[in-house]
């Protein structure tokens, strides 16, 4: 186990050089490239604050930058979900003949899903420019709620990735599961929002993990619960995960 983890550090520019690929590879002979992700992320902004904002009739200053955030996190939430159970399945072919550490898959998946992300910040950067919000040391804090976020969707993305190797309907299900939860996790809307049905938001752990990032860049301090259930969701995930992959790893090629 201690190998395979030592033996990722070697492997890092091969996993950033495929990641890349990956992500070139979508967009092959088309003029724009992968910035074809920022115009679909920007329509989708566009669009949703037209119509949610003239819904829910509030102010657009505060609503289109916590929907453009809400949106650009919830996609790299979303993204690493929902490709973890095919992490290493997609890969069977390279794990039968190739003696690569296992952990080298969902790594590469993470860092292509963080690709896509520093692309649609694009989006967030426009967003906040034409509303900006009040600066000041708040903004600061997006750098240790990016940590947790990362360190937590890194341990889902492994997780999933064994259960999805071990039970082909993991993939079905959060497929399924993962459009009804853009709705229940507060993307479109602020928890407080929901008036008396907050406290129901906070058993989401997605509501966790985009609370992390949007309440810092828009001026607001998150409070001290949400770093200390997301730090606790790190340490029991990690135990979880290294746990199984301690006394599965050497299975996964089986079950691919």
């Amino acid at each position: 186990m201690i190998d395979q983890l030592a033996a990722l550090y070697r492997y890092l520019p091969l996993m950033l050089y495929f990641a890349w690929g990956d992500t070139k590879g979508r967009y092959r002979r088309s003029v724009l490239g992968p910035f074809w992700l920022v115009i679909g992320t920007a329509a989708g902004v566009f669009g949703l604050s037209f119509i949610w904002g003239g819904l829910l009739k509030v102010d657009r200053a505060t609503f289109v930058p916590t929907l453009a955030v809400g949106i650009v996190v919830w996609q790299l939430i979303a993204g690493c979900v929902a490709e973890s159970p095919s992490a290493f399945t997609r890969n069977a072919a390279v794990m039968r003949n190739l003696k690569t550490p296992y952990l080298i898959f969902p790594l590469q998946l993470m860092l292509r899903q963080l690709i896509n992300f520093v692309h649609n910040l694009v989006v967030v950067v426009v967003v906040l420019i034409v509303f900006p919000p009040p600066l000041g040391a708040t903004q600061l804090l997006v750098i240790p709620g990016m940590l947790l976020l990362v360190g937590n969707l890194l341990w889902i993305v492994i997780l999933f990735g064994m259960l999805g190797a071990r039970f082909r309907d993991i993939e079905q299900t959060i497929g399924v599961l993962i459009p009804l939860m853009f709705f229940l996790t507060p993307v479109l809307y602020r928890p407080e929002q929901l008036g008396a049905m907050e406290q129901f938001a906070w058993l989401n752990p997605f509501t966790y993990m985009i609370s992390l990032i949007r309440d810092p860049i828009q001026g607001f301090a998150p409070a001290p619960f949400v770093y200390l259930i997301s730090a606790s969701m790190l340490l029991v995930g990690w135990w979880a995960t290294l746990w199984l992959y301690g006394r599965r790893h050497d299975r996964i090629p089986f079950w691919v």
